[in-house]
């Protein structure tokens, strides 16, 4: 049976959208996760069963109100309901009652070898983007006004008690009710995350329908600010959906590495090694070449630091594939012998910053900017997406909706890092993928 909207759950969802969504930074993520237990676990779920129904109400006011008949487009609407259906799902899980005792319990903050235990680390400014750039919440409430918390009424939990608990339980035994409901809440996210598999090739099929009933070439900035903002934030709400179900599996799975998907050694050399294969796998595939270009890799075996492997994962894939297409197609797919392409691990105090330098000609200083732009492709015919088409977001093409570029710098940005583009027209590209070590900046959502 197809689900329905109905225009009760569009109004609960209107209202929940005047709410500001609260972020959170990998540190506290990790701190959060270090010894997940019964306790610690229920208030994740609680603090999501709050939060996530606010950030996808975000996304369905944006994708209901959408310009020049954006929001009109079959796939555009498909994607709304999937959020309105995710939100309703999340909105309706019924809480366990729970006994004035056992509430007073998950509200104390344990001690800590006899000191108070501090409140997780607070967040600091994100230091890669502008207050407002990728705000999760929609701009204004239809009379033009920009959203402050709607006329005082609070959403249920609201804002003041919405937080990321310190990771502390005082060991002591949970009534069963709690771990019944981590269970049921964890295979809700997991529904949630499959459901929205395929937001990114979707949305991106919308975007083809409207171009063509358009007749346009390009997309103007305020779709380019839209498909922005609504990309880093579900960037942010799978990455809190994914580590909250990696959490509830954690007490199977123990690497003492892994806090959820967040991994507290990432090892930089290894993970570049693995891209470097397989983007030079996917060249020699798309190419029908007996060798793809060369990568030099040049880092420290040992540099390592906290971040999501996943994350770091696609940008190195997606930055290393542009540059080997750029080297294959200047130089001529029948040659033999291509220049090599670089890859410079540095390691600061700050930062770690990859630098992939390629020979692949460079570009012009007037087309950089529409590197930056969705359904910007040096591919002659864009393909026209099948809505179940590659799920797994776009890691086959090697080119194809000039997606690559645009989402890298997002996942860069989410935790504080960036990716700039130098190019050498004539010559070659460089890119620097910079990724912020000090892991307190919160998710840009503000």
């Amino acid at each position: 049976m197809s689900w329905k909207r109905s225009e009760k759950l569009m109004d609960t969802i209107k209202h929940y959208s005047k709410f500001p969504a609260t972020g959170v930074s990998l540190r506290q993520m990790v701190q959060f996760g270090e010894r997940p237990s019964t306790g610690t676990l229920f208030r994740a779920s609680q603090f999501l069963s709050e939060e996530l129904p606010i950030r996808l109400a975000h996304r369905v006011q944006e994708l209901s109100d959408l310009p020049e008949g954006l929001n009109e487009m079959p796939s555009i609407g498909r994607v709304r309901d999937w959020y309105a259906q995710s939100f309703e799902e999340l909105v309706n899980l019924p809480r366990p009652n729970l006994s004035t005792d056992i509430k007073d319990r998950l509200l104390r903050p344990a001690k800590r070898s006899g000191k108070d235990s501090q409140m997780i680390s607070k967040a600091t400014q994100n230091p890669s983007v502008v207050k407002g750039q990728y705000r999760s919440a929609p701009e204004t409430n239809g009379n033009g006004i920009r959203n402050a918390n709607g006329n005082g009424r609070e959403v249920k939990g609201s804002t003041s008690s919405r937080r990321y608990y310190a990771a502390l339980d005082d060991g002591g035994e949970w009534p069963p009710e709690l771990g019944a409901y981590n269970t049921k809440f964890a295979d809700t996210l997991e529904q949630i995350k499959r459901r929205h598999d395929s937001v990114v090739t979707t949305v991106a099929q919308g975007i083809l329908e409207w171009k063509r009933k358009k007749q346009r070439m390009q997309i103007d900035h305020n779709i380019q600010a839209f498909l922005d903002r609504f990309y880093m934030s579900r960037i942010g709400i799978r990455m809190l959906i994914g580590q909250h179900i990696a959490l509830t599996d954690q007490r199977q799975r123990s690497d003492p590495n892994y806090v959820g998907i967040i991994c507290t050694k990432t090892n930089v050399s290894e993970l570049a090694q693995e891209a470097i294969e397989n983007a030079r796998f996917v060249c020699e595939d798309h190419y029908g070449l007996f060798e793809a270009p060369k990568v030099q890799l040049i880092c420290n075996p040992d540099i390592s630091f906290m971040y999501v492997p996943g994350h770091l994962s696609h940008m190195l894939f997606e930055t290393l594939k542009n540059s080997l297409r750029a080297v294959v197609e200047t130089r001529g797919q029948d040659k033999e012998d291509f220049p090599v392409t670089k890859v410079i691990v540095a390691e600061g105090k700050e930062d770690i910053t990859i630098k992939i330098s390629d020979e692949g000609g460079g570009i012009p200083r007037s087309s950089i900017p529409l590197v930056w732009t969705y359904m910007y492709t040096t591919v002659d015919q864009t393909p026209s997406l099948d809505p179940d088409f590659n799920k797994s977001d776009f890691k086959a093409p090697m080119a194809g909706f000039g997606y690559g570029l645009p989402i890298s710098r997002l996942y860069a940005r989410y935790f504080g890092g960036d990716l700039k583009l130098i190019s050498l027209e004539g010559y070659g590209t460089d890119v620097y993928l910079h990724l912020n070590r000090l892991s307190s900046s919160s998710e840009p959502l503000q």
